[in-house]
């Protein structure tokens, strides 16, 4: 059974732009797109009643949503297979529960109704950081959102070997025959004293060693597996949010992986990295699961 794409749409230009983008990832990997719409909160938004007495304004309202975006994903990808569906269920709640048979989960960076001087919706942070799968929120520019770059960036962590978030970041790169910058920030702590200063004796030689062996061993295996793709690796010196930003300046997506836990503590760990990455970044970014 193929595992489709899910989109949320609420209607606000974010969740369109949201469809758009996940028209194109649906047919490169051809998956079908799964739209929807979870109708929960519309009675409390105060739109004027249908027309049609026998007809809940709520329903009407819904299923107008659902159908715009459905219309507007076959305008983009006609080949495209489609479902588009209204859920009467909180949004958070429904798209978790489609993201467990999902490819990916596919969101604007913010909802209709969401504070105009908020930087990242309640719904697409909810899901980055408790979803199953990869969770993609749409932001940043035109350009970075329709590919213009053909440059995926990857944020190399402190995991030893190869990620989720990688092999993602592979086929991704694979798919759309585009470039791989591989990237690890380090820096250097004043007075920090390690097994390797005391081998090499220079702290800065150091952590740039430290560094590029860890982003070897992270790249190591998809490298063998995608020989096809481009890989650029770059280590940098400085704090990971500045340099993974300044990165994903001219980049069509940022890859970031986030540990996922068991039990009471289920779902992902977002970090400050990929919090700022999900606020600030000028492109779509995807957090990836990360088993623990």
């Amino acid at each position: 059974m193929e595992h489709p794409l899910v989109v949320g749409v609420d209607g606000s230009h974010h969740s369109l732009r949201a469809v758009d983008w996940a028209v194109a990832a649906a047919a490169r990997y051809g998956v079908p797109l799964r739209l929807i719409h979870a109708s929960l909160w519309e009675r409390y938004e105060g739109i004027a009643p249908a027309a049609d007495p026998e007809r809940p304004w709520e329903q009407a309202r819904a299923e107008e949503i659902a159908a715009c975006a459905a219309e507007r994903a076959r305008r983009y990808g006609p080949d495209v297979k489609l479902l588009a569906e209204v859920l009467p269920e909180d949004p958070v709640a429904a798209l978790l529960r489609a993201g467990r048979d999902a490819s990916g989960l596919v969101t604007g960076s913010r909802g209709r109704g969401e504070l105009a001087g908020l930087l990242l919706g309640s719904v697409s942070l909810a899901l980055a950081g408790r979803a199953a799968c990869p969770v993609t929120v749409v932001r940043g520019g035109e350009p970075n959102r329709r590919g213009a770059f053909g440059r995926i960036v990857l944020g190399v962590g402190e995991t030893a070997g190869p990620s989720a978030a990688t092999r993602f970041a592979f086929r991704e790169a694979a798919a759309r025959g585009g470039v791989l910058e591989a990237v690890r920030a380090w820096r250097c702590p004043a007075g920090e004293v390690t097994d390797d200063l005391l081998i090499d004796g220079d702290p800065v030689r150091a952590h740039w060693a430290r560094a590029e062996r860890t982003l070897d061993d992270a790249l190591r295996t998809s490298r063998r597996d995608h020989p096809e793709v481009t890989v650029h690796p770059e280590t940098a010196e400085g704090p990971a949010r500045k340099v993974l930003l300044q990165a994903a300046a001219t980049a069509d997506l940022l890859v970031l992986g986030a540990r996922r836990g068991h039990g009471r503590t289920f779902g992902l760990q977002l970090g400050r990295i990929a919090h700022a990455a999900l606020h600030h970044a000028p492109c779509p970014v995807v957090i990836v699961p990360e088993r623990v």
